[in-house]
């Protein structure tokens, strides 16, 4: 696991995921848009931090009952008491929201543990109440039916698929108003640098599409602009 430095983690928290799938693009990663999970609370921080994974099969009637989380050593709870702080808890439900993966219980355990956030392609119960948490959750579906019903959570910290895209332990996972997308680890601190660059280019665009500029040899640039951008940024300095 490559770990994140304090200034990368900063780029990434400003970085839009429209970016990075960019930047990841670039280096020929096409599948790493977490698809069809959207952030409860729009109005939450931004979400950066490795993955803690956890795995769903199908449930089975003779296992899948109450008292399945009485005591220690269900999966869930486990995760929910082993994600440690700044990491972000991604569960892998099948793309299956027709139960919940959590509700506002284990969602409040988590941020006040200081988790940086949650991410299923499940779903999520007592989302009213999620919602109003200043804290990043993605879920597929609002779900009120526990995960008893449709999930058997059985391991921690292997790979998994959530939204269609592998997810390692250890990945970077950021996520922001539009959705979340995962960093391969070993090129987390390389994407991030590259990333903070598109994004100044991309703002200064921006400013010029606002003053009436085309988008003809502006974006993507000519060899005219590209001088144009680097000039711009030395006077900034």
């Amino acid at each position: 696991m490559t770990s994140l430095t304090a200034q990368s983690r900063e780029t990434l928290q400003k970085t839009s995921t429209a970016t990075l799938t960019t930047v990841l693009f670039k280096r020929g990663f096409r599948n790493v848009f977490v698809q069809g999970v959207f952030l409860l609370n729009r109005d939450a921080p931004r979400m950066v931090g490795a993955a803690y994974t956890l795995r769903y099969i199908p449930a089975r009637e003779d296992l899948d009952q109450l008292g399945a989380f009485e005591g220690r050593g269900h999966p869930q709870r486990e995760a929910i008491e082993a994600c440690p702080p700044g990491q972000v808890l991604v569960m892998d439900a099948r793309r299956d929201a027709s139960a919940a993966t959590g509700g506002d219980i284990l969602m409040t355990r988590l941020m006040v543990r200081g988790v940086a956030g949650v991410v299923t392609d499940g779903g999520l119960r007592d989302t009213p109440t999620i919602e109003k948490l200043p804290w990043p959750a993605y879920c597929a579906a609002r779900s009120a039916p526990l995960n008893l019903v449709r999930h058997h959570a059985v391991d921690a910290q292997v790979p998994i698929g959530c939204g269609g895209v592998p997810v390692y332990p250890g990945d970077v996972v950021v996520g922001d108003a539009e959705g979340v997308v995962v960093i391969p680890a070993k090129i987390a601190e390389e994407v991030a640098t590259e990333a903070e660059a598109q994004t100044q280019f991309e703002d200064w665009v921006e400013a010029k599409v606002k003053q009436g500029r085309p988008i003809f040899g502006l974006y993507p640039p000519s060899p005219e602009t590209k001088a144009e951008f680097e000039a711009w940024k030395k006077a900034q300095r």
